[in-house]
């Protein structure tokens, strides 16, 4: 008779517990363990949140090296049925090895549950009969719970589900995560029905009145926005620093229909339009993408929603400034070019046609196209292509963290057809379904890797970008560690043609994320370690670094409603010297609907109290040396570039944090 000792370690997490039994049997490639019943000293505390128990199993005799274990958790009837979230299973041998089984999942039935050792194998590895079979088991049951789904005509599949309670329990959000993100959007809504805002319907009766919509929810750069609005100076860094940093590019030549001439702007003195360009001083933020959008009706009343041309200059004391201004893209009589010589209300009633613009780009192309919809894509893929025991799984999985969850929700609650957009948002309705599937038929490979991005953007050497300096840094980081990993698994480019499941969790990627778009440079297949290697690093700065970039700075700088209006609610002024502060005030979106969006902004960009911060890996699905090694160098530069960050910072009067890797979360999970 030989003993294995069995190690259970049960998640440190809220209702990770049972009080259900637990039983195991282990399987070796000379056999296996009866199912056996783990009865330990603690009795029932033996599963509690956090707890450590060993138990023993014995056997006649070895059953050679470790390929899988099965656990099923019968329920007594003393019992009601309990969820149990065990994070690992650690198991020494006779022979005086020891096993490592990842498992870090919620196990809620009483069903038989198959998990491999952790050593990586990709599916060519895989050579024993009983682990093929059960990764051929495994693939079948995540197709069956992790299905697509055709969400909208032209925008990305998603993933199958009812309601987030359907979810897969392994993908739902803690007890902690739940409970926290209904206490926030909770207690934002509660303070604005104190103040009777949330249904108010009248416009603002002045600026200074808009102030009083949160008094206890503010930040330091809220503030900031609140005072600096206005200037000129801090509209051109929205465009490089703010939440929608991807849309200014350097301009060379003056689109078309955007006919600016040298009489008509103040650059300086001996300064042409034409040298600067040749300079590379001038910079175009298009949003084209907005033109002919159908405007969304809220309470009766129709919205306005253009499609502007803005014209910027960096200064020669390195501000970007904007110098004109095209609220819509057909020049005509009653679509005047305003330029910063111009009265003080028509330039800012310009500046806040153009702020609500850029809200509605970012949130439906930026912000949910870019990096919520295309996060769900790689998860699903992920998730019903590769099985644990794949490296990709291992090395990929912490990125999908919520995210599939926190889309649900948004799909319920944000883009719904009662949701908020349609709701509080100019390009809700009709409108939002033809941004999104126009931005989608946009999105090229080039432009989701940062480095390809900037280049293709020229904003190589635009001075104060701080979106593409640490973002830049941040993706040669997540390279280097990529690289590290996955070529340790992958020794030459015959390895990668030859791995089926990550082919097919490319080609699924390309069918469903993009539809099969050949324009968009996504590759269809991997036939390279270096194809594959970059490829996998813009999957992780897409779910980490770059939604962190566009999401987390939405209340710094929506929580001061006039510097981002969800809609505008009268057309905008087809002369020039119309404007009046009443007429901006008319403009602006009225009580209730500029709370309500406030309240969202807050909501969306709260990091909640569970997060789990990019390099940081609490599941340890690695078990080798080396990619553990890795992920320790990984942390390490991650560290240092968070010092650097934080060094620069102290510096500024609007300090960049939003790339800062302790702020950035491992996935889109808010």
């Amino acid at each position: 008779m030989v003993n294995y000792i069995v190690t259970i370690y049960t998640g440190n997490l809220a209702s990770a517990s049972t009080f259900n039994s637990v039983c195991i049997k282990l399987v070796g490639t000379e056999g296996e363990s009866k199912r056996t019943w783990l009865i330990g000293f603690k009795g029932p505390l033996s599963f509690i949140s956090g707890a450590v128990s060993s138990f023993t199993v014995s056997c006649p005799d070895s059953i050679g090296k470790l390929i899988l274990i099965e656990i099923d958790k019968p329920c007594l009837l003393l019992f009601l049925e309990k969820s149990w979230f065990p994070a690992k299973v650690e198991v020494r041998s006779p022979e005086g090895d020891t096993y490592n089984f990842p498992i870090y999942r919620w196990i809620s039935d009483n069903e038989v549950h198959r998990f491999r050792e952790g050593t990586a194998l990709r599916i060519f590895d895989d050579h024993h009969d009983l682990g093929k079979y059960s990764r051929v088991l495994e693939l079948k049951q995540r197709g069956e719970d992790y299905g697509w789904d055709d969400y909208r005509e032209g925008v990305p599949h998603c993933m199958n589900a009812k309601d987030p309670l359907s979810l897969p329990s392994e993908v739902q959000f803690s007890f902690t995560k739940t409970t926290e993100f209904h206490f926030t959007a909770l207690t934002g809504l509660a303070e604005l029905k104190l103040k009777g805002l949330t249904d108010a319907k009248e416009n603002w009766p002045n600026i200074d009145a808009i102030k009083k919509v949160f008094w206890f929810k503010r930040t330091k750069i809220s503030e900031y926005v609140q005072k600096h609005w206005e200037e000129d100076a801090f509209f051109g860094y929205q465009f490089l620093n703010g939440v929608n940093p991807m849309l200014i590019q350097r301009c060379s030549v003056l689109p078309t229909n955007f006919p600016v001439s040298d009489d008509m702007v103040f650059l300086g003195d001996q300064c042409s339009l034409e040298g600067e360009m040749e300079k590379g001083n001038i910079f175009l933020c298009d949003f084209k993408h907005l033109d002919g959008l159908k405007p969304n009706i809220i309470n009766g009343k129709r919205q306005y929603l253009m499609a502007p041309l803005v014209l910027l200059h960096k200064t020669s004391g390195d501000e970007l400034v904007p110098i004109a201004i095209q609220l819509k893209q057909t020049p005509a009589d009653d679509n005047p070019i305003f330029f910063p010589t111009d009265s003080e209300y028509d330039w800012l009633t310009a500046k806040i046609f153009v702020r609500s613009a850029d809200f509605n780009d970012h949130q439906l192309n930026a912000h949910l196209l870019r990096s919520h919809l295309l996060a769900e894509v790689f998860a699903v893929s992920l998730l019903r292509n590769v099985p644990m025991v794949h490296p990709l799984y291992k090395l990929l999985v912490p990125h999908t963290r919520y995210t599939l969850q926190i889309n649900k929700l948004a799909r319920g609650l944000l883009i719904s057809d009662d949701g908020f957009f349609i709701k509080f948002a100019a390009s809700g309705g009709e409108g939002k379904r033809t941004l999104l599937k126009r931005s989608l038929s946009s999105v090229t490979y080039r432009s989701l890797c940062i480095p390809d991005d900037i280049v293709d953007r020229g904003l190589e050497d635009v001075p104060n970008f701080y979106y593409r300096d640490d973002g830049i840094k941040l993706w040669s980081i997540i390279h280097k560690f990529v690289k590290g990993v996955l070529s340790f698994y992958y020794k030459n480019d015959t390895e990668v043609q030859k791995d089926s499941e990550l082919q097919k969790w490319i080609s699924d990627i390309f069918e469903h994320g993009f539809l099969s778009q050949t324009g968009t440079g996504i590759p269809q297949s991997f036939t390279t370690v270096a194809e594959m290697v970059k490829f996998v690093t813009m999957v992780i700065f897409t779910c980490s670094g770059q939604h962190s970039a566009v999401n987390a700075g939405q209340f710094d700088y929506g929580g001061w409603m006039p510097n981002t209006p969800t809609t505008l609610e009268i057309p905008p002024p087809t002369k020039k010297g119309t404007t009046n502060e009443a007429t901006m005030l008319q403009a602006l979106p009225n009580m209730g609907i500029a709370a309500n969006g406030m309240a969202a902004m807050w909501l969306l960009s709260r990091p909640s109290y569970d997060s789990v911060p990019l390099g940081h890996y609490p599941e340890q699905h690695f078990s080798e040396e080396t990619p553990c090694d890795l992920i320790r160098d990984f942390q390490g530069e991650l560290q240092i570039l968070s010092e650097a960050i934080t060094n620069r910072n102290k510096d500024l009067d609007v300090p960049y944090t939003y790339l800062d890797p302790k702020e950035v979360e491992n996935s889109v999970s808010l």
